[in-house]
């Protein structure tokens, strides 16, 4: 059976940010899931190909001005329609780099993944305020949680 994908796309414009990527990654990565390809890819390089081609999807972005990233903005502008009869069900997992409080970005996201009719797997990983290194563990945890997940079939 050919490997599960597991498409990461986030928008990292700091080296905060992308210690979290990193993180997420290395968790989806983790040598204790076996038959997952995880394929990570800025939101500007990621397109309905990337989407289709995957079994379940890990989104990120920062919060910009209480909305998500214009970079991951134009992913959905340009994937959301060819997406859109295509990949019900889709399991996706979101994390959030928020200076305030991420509410206005994770519910702009979850308006457009509903419309898509993808499921989300847990809750937002929001991080909050100033940059904690525990924001890393958490978004290892959820890389980790996602492709194990895929590997289970459990979504």
């Amino acid at each position: 059976m050919p490997p599960k994908r597991l498409l990461v796309v986030a928008h990292c414009p700091s080296p905060n940010t992308r210690a979290l990527l990193d993180a997420v990654l290395r968790g989806a990565r983790s040598p204790e899931v076996q038959g997952v390809e995880v394929v990570a890819k800025p939101p500007l390089e990621a397109g309905p190909e990337d989407v289709l081609e995957s079994q379940g999807v890990i989104l990120g972005t920062t919060e910009n001005l209480g909305y998500m990233s214009g970079a991951l903005k134009d992913f959905f502008d340009r994937s959301y329609y060819p997406c859109l009869e295509r990949t019900q069900g889709m399991p996706y997992a979101l994390f959030v780099r928020a200076g305030h409080d991420g509410t206005g970005t994770c519910r702009a996201i979850a308006s457009i993944a509903t419309g898509l009719r993808w499921r989300p797997v847990q809750e937002p990983l929001v991080c909050r305020g100033p940059y904690r290194d525990d924001f890393a563990a958490s978004c290892e945890e959820l890389g980790l949680l996602m492709a194990a997940g895929l590997e289970a079939g459990i979504f």
